[in-house]
């Protein structure tokens, strides 16, 4: 079967987007060919359980999304984003960040989002099981998308009692819950070094669950989870951008995974913790911030892939350009639009870091003038350009 052709046709008769990969690599996607580029992909693909086929994935509560790997072949449909609410710019906003596309793209994609029609989850779940039908040939029960295998409920919550009684007759119970609490509030904080003089002060041995047979495996899924809260419950309240979270999530659960010993995993999660806090740190408000400059702070920072203007800062609060400008200057001492480009530039530090992206595609992304300028710009606020921080934060 032409499965290219499959596609093109699915999304001619629903208007819902549609994307083949193979091995894991998109080879065609309805919306990329709507906006003459190549096919987009989304890292949240590599979330959905393959154990699974289908698989129905809401991403958020108002976009989702369903995967189906056609049998005995390479080859992966993605079905979505499809919404169950109408159309809004937050959901606009969200897309354009999770495909990375520039504003130069933003007017072709509102008109595409704007057509996909409104689709409940019990009808988005229809499509999947007829296309699941017509490209595997066999069918598939709507309740498997939603509800668990009855017998496999019954034994996992056996084994769960079974677990608690053990644990209970061996004095085996988590004693971590106080000690994680105050880990995550001195991150939300930005306290580095109530957190250092916490983490090196003797503490009582900590309980923690068996979360696999091999010690090594176990030290490594401690460490995931608490890179996920740390990330979660502390970094993100204390002010660290989300996405930039999210990326340091990944980047330090990849570096674990390529580690070998006990110790290796301990002394990067030392590390990680105190990285986080002192993320946190950074971005904490000093004390006499409006909650008007606070609220355009937070709004330059979640938009530095879009050509912010003073006048789209002022609106978010409903003031003017003029009195928005004073109050930036008497509270932060710094102009709006300095403040803008110094964001733009630490979203740059990252990207440069954590991703593969030409100086060119960075430059696009994040709105500036001109390569030329994004480069002038980058040295004269950090003393080196652009690629000399890429070779002394990107690990070979």
């Amino acid at each position: 079967m032409d499965y290219i052709s499959f596609c093109r046709n699915f999304f001619a008769a629903t208007n819902i987007p549609i994307s083949l990969l193979k091995n894991e690599k998109p080879v065609y996607s309805a919306l990329g060919e709507i906006l003459s580029m190549t096919p987009p992909s989304s890292p949240q693909w590599g979330l959905f359980p393959l154990e699974r086929n289908p698989v129905f994935c809401a991403l958020s509560p108002d976009i989702e999304y369903g995967r189906i790997n056609i049998d005995g072949t390479d080859y992966d449909v993605i079905v979505g984003p499809a919404f169950s609410v109408p159309l809004t710019e937050q959901l606009v906003h969200q897309c354009m960040r999770e495909f990375m596309l520039t504003p130069d793209y933003r007017e072709q994609l509102v008109e595409c989002l704007a057509s996909i029609p409104q689709t409940s989850q019990l009808q988005f779940a229809k499509h999947l099981a007829f296309l699941y039908q017509c490209l595997n040939h066999k069918e598939v029960n709507l309740h498997d998308f939603f509800i668990e295998n009855e017998i496999k409920t019954i034994d996992r919550s056996q084994r769960q009692v079974d677990r608690r009684i053990d644990d209970a007759e061996n004095d085996m119970l988590h004693n971590t819950y106080h000690f994680e609490r105050e880990i995550y509030q001195y991150i939300k904080e930005g306290n580095v070094q109530r957190l250092k003089d916490f983490l090196n002060a003797n503490i009582k041995p900590l309980k923690e669950g068996k979360l696999a047979h091999n010690p090594v495996r176990h030290a490594k899924n401690i460490f995931i989870a608490t890179a996920t809260k740390a990330g979660f419950l502390g970094a993100i309240p204390g002010g660290v951008d989300v996405e930039k979270t999210y990326q340091l999530v990944d980047f330090y659960i990849q570096e674990c995974e390529q580690l070998q010993t006990i110790e290796e995993i301990t002394n990067l999660q030392y590390m990680m913790v105190l990285d986080f806090c002192q993320r946190a740190g950074e971005t904490q408000i000093p004390e006499g911030i409006s909650s008007e400059v606070y609220q355009c702070m937070n709004y330059i920072r979640s938009h530095t892939n879009e050509s912010v203007s003073i006048d789209d800062v002022a609106r978010q609060v409903h003031r003017s350009s003029s009195h928005m400008m004073r109050r930036f200057k008497e509270e932060l001492g710094i102009h709006i639009g300095a403040f803008i480009t110094r964001c733009k530039l630490e979203e740059a530090k990252t990207l440069l870091t954590y991703s593969d992206k030409s100086l060119s595609e960075i430059s696009n992304y994040l709105c500036f003038s001109s390569q030329s300028y994004f480069q002038n710009v980058f040295k004269k606020q950090y003393g080196i350009t652009p690629m000399q921080h890429r070779k002394n934060t990107q690990k070979n």
